[in-house]
């Protein structure tokens, strides 16, 4: 294994970045190949919510439990489970033949994705100081960018011509070629790993002391509703633009590489940024501009080509925030305790996320999509609130 003062760490941002890319494309391709699965399957579309829900249900129980046991293995060999299991189950939904067949294999999907959730940002904690941070996720978090701008438009080209199976085997290929870079250019971190034996109990304990503080309740709360924000807004936001304009699959697959470009051109520039004049003011500034323009969505799009402005502008305020928020909130822990922390924080997100696709569908179905529009401008504006009241900025910003 190659030792930590040997490695390129642009190296180390590249892997990541796959990771971050095919995980992030994995899990984005539901939304605009929604009406496929409903199709090919003969599912009510109203149901078909369950399968964000029950993907962000096994990730966050898989994250609290990976969480304690990464500070005492060590981040690599987490990514290595992590990529290896997620592979695997995504090639698995080439086998699938009904829609239960499908909520398993998202349900195993996600579990590998609980292993992985925060590793990444662990990582970049563990490995770079904190004033390059914001510049590492900024580059990593692209990886979610280029997802949108090759990752789904190929995975929903393919669900079109081939059937919706397809995106994931190829998300499946691509993070088995994350597993092998990691395995030969990925060394773990020179930190110290947690003393404690991991066990059911200790892991409780560790994330009730977590609780405790008041500054990590402030930003496990802002997960949860930063993530139910963008699920009740992102999921049916395809769906919609196709019963209400007749657009294809294809147009829809274009409008996510525009939005991709916006992301990978926002989030580097951001990290950068947040790095010299702090995170919070960045973090709150994109909730406030995201609620905006989530609250008039249904009113502003009168033509399609108008969702290309609004749908970059929307990419661009989620890139803003997502570097500088990880980054700020590597800063509330010692190494030790990130992993846990990270897998703590994306656990509650991912109740979050998992509600938001629960309530999506029937408010969808029943009033409409403005009515999802407004629950996401809602929470979102409660996200800023807890920042700008809970949420030190760690000293030296």
């Amino acid at each position: 294994m190659i030792k930590p003062d040997k490695a390129n760490p642009y190296l180390i941002i590249f892997a990541l970045w796959l990771l971050v890319f095919a995980a992030s494309s994995q899990v984005m391709i539901i939304s605009p190949i929604l009406p496929r699965i409903s199709e090919q399957l003969s599912t009510p579309l109203e149901a078909l919510g369950t399968l964000v829900t029950v993907y962000a249900s096994m990730v966050g129980l898989f994250a609290i439990i990976m969480g304690p046991l990464s500070d005492r293995i060590g981040r690599r060999k987490i990514l290595l489970i992590g990529t290896g299991g997620i592979s695997l189950f995504l090639i698995l939904h080439y086998f699938v033949t009904d829609f239960y067949g499908l909520l398993m294999v998202r349900a195993l999907a996600g579990m590998a994705g609980g292993v992985l959730s925060g590793s990444a940002v662990a990582y970049v904690g563990d490995f770079f100081p904190y004033e390059k941070r914001g510049w590492a996720n900024g580059w990593i978090m692209s990886g979610i960018a280029m997802g949108q701008i090759l990752g789904i438009p190929m995975g929903t080209v393919l669900a079109e011509q081939m059937g919706f199976r397809f995106p994931f085997v190829l998300f499946g290929i691509i993070m088995s070629m994350t597993f092998i870079l990691i395995y030969f250019k990925v060394p773990q971190p020179d930190v110290d790993l947690s003393a404690e034996k991991v066990t059911l109990k200790g892991s409780l304990a560790k994330y009730w002391k977590l609780l405790k503080r008041s500054e990590v309740r402030a930003v496990a709360v802002s997960y949860m509703f930063m993530f139910l924000s963008i699920s009740v807004f992102v999921v049916y936001f395809p769906t919609w633009l196709e019963e209400t304009f007749e657009v294809s699959g294809n147009e829809i697959a274009s409008l996510f590489l525009v939005g991709g470009v916006a992301n990978v051109i926002t989030g580097p520039i951001a990290g950068r940024l947040s790095d010299k004049v702090g995170r919070k003011s960045i973090v709150i500034f994109s909730c406030i501009g995201l609620s905006l323009v989530m609250y008039f969505t249904t009113t502003l799009i009168t033509e399609f080509w108008i969702s290309y402005i609004l749908f970059f502008i929307t990419m661009m305020l989620v890139a803003m925030r997502i570097s500088p928020f990880q980054a700020l909130s590597t800063e509330l822990v010692r190494s030790n305790n990130r992993g846990s922390l990270m897998s703590l924080l994306i656990a509650i997100g991912q109740i979050g996320y998992g509600l938001g696709g629960s309530l999506a569908g029937p408010f969808y179905v029943e009033k409409g999509f403005f009515s999802n529009t407004l629950m996401g401008a809602i929470m979102i504006l409660v996200m800023a609130f807890i920042v700008w009241r809970f949420v030190p900025e760690p000293d030296g910003l």
